[in-house]
């Protein structure tokens, strides 16, 4: 398995990175533990966390996930063997990307998640009320004190990247190493519009809704199917023409390679240009190593021409 340079950060990852917004959603503290154990045991390290999972649940308190794998942190003993991201502006607040914002936020986190330090730190949405300067002025501070290691950008259009990064340089501050865009085998235009430009700067990219919220399973090829997953809605807005050729390509790759669709959906991101890792969530064990599977297997040319003209 080629481990993978965020960047020109000095991380280094395994091509997967276990998501963790079902922590204290569709996921209680207990099988968190089972499936962060099961992450680890597979060979990888990253995970990838928010102030803001998952805060949409009725009564649950700021940042649950991070509690939950400060917890699993602290019982193991083993934060040095892995990578934690987390990310700040979550609630895409006006100011949420201001100093003293991103100050009290970084304190909160690194309190849940019980740590002294956090791998990769993002820029959860933009704030056109925070300047590029006042933002990354921060996140220097915080790199300076060993409180962050790296910091990247998630949902960021090429434009505000290409004035952040020249913002760093004409500034002398670091660059956001990372991005974390929204790309799978439907949606894929928020991350080729970045692609040229990371690739050409060396910016590395870790792409979430891989598995198009849960679509790209194959489990939802119509609305009765939503039942299956309290997150099954989600799957609605790809119950379309293109969505069904997709699934028409997923299953024939699948059946050739003797695999899942999600295995396969994984499979092509992996493998496409760019994309330094894929975020996938789990909700059991099985579909852990599932996921394991999945960036490990390697497609064919012509598998990979055939799922990428389905989606095109």
């Amino acid at each position: 398995m080629n481990r993978r340079p965020l960047g020109r950060s000095e991380l280094v990852i395994e091509p997967l990175v276990l998501g963790g917004n079902v922590f204290g959603w569709t996921v209680d503290e207990k099988k968190g533990f089972d499936i962060l154990d099961a992450y680890v045991a597979e060979g990888f390290t990253a995970i990838d966390t928010a102030e803001g999972y998952p805060n949409w649940v009725p009564g649950n308190p700021p940042g649950m996930s991070e509690t939950i794998i400060g917890k699993w942190l602290k019982e193991r003993g083993n934060r040095d063997k892995v990578h934690i991201f987390t990310k700040v502006n979550s609630a895409k607040h006006p100011g949420g990307l201001k100093a003293d914002a991103i100050k009290e936020s970084v304190e909160a986190s690194l309190k849940r998640l019980q740590t002294d330090y956090i791998d990769l730190y993002f820029s959860h949405w933009p704030d056109a009320e925070a300047s590029h300067e006042e933002t990354l002025e921060a996140y220097d501070v915080l790199m300076r004190a060993g409180k962050v290691r790296t910091i990247g950008a998630s949902n960021y259009t090429t434009e505000m990247l290409k004035e952040a990064q020249q913002t760093a340089i004409i500034k002398s501050l670091q660059r956001y190493e990372v991005v974390q865009p929204r790309y799978n085998l439907y949606d894929r235009a928020e991350f080729e519009a970045l692609r040229n430009y990371l690739v050409t700067n060396e910016v590395g990219a870790i792409v979430y809704y891989s598995l198009a919220s849960g679509f790209l399973t194959g489990k939802y090829r119509s609305e009765a199917d939503f039942g299956q997953s309290p997150r099954g809605g989600g799957a609605k807005q790809y119950l379309d023409e293109k969505g069904h050729k997709i699934l028409v390509a997923l299953d024939q790759v699948a059946g050739e390679l003797d695999a899942s669709p999600a295995e396969v959906a994984l499979a092509w991101l992996v493998a496409q240009e760019g994309v330094s890792a894929p975020i996938a969530s789990a909700t059991s064990v099985d579909q852990v190593k599932s996921l394991g599977r999945g960036v490990r297997l390697e497609l064919s040319d012509e598998a990979n021409r055939l799922l990428t003209d389905a989606g095109a």
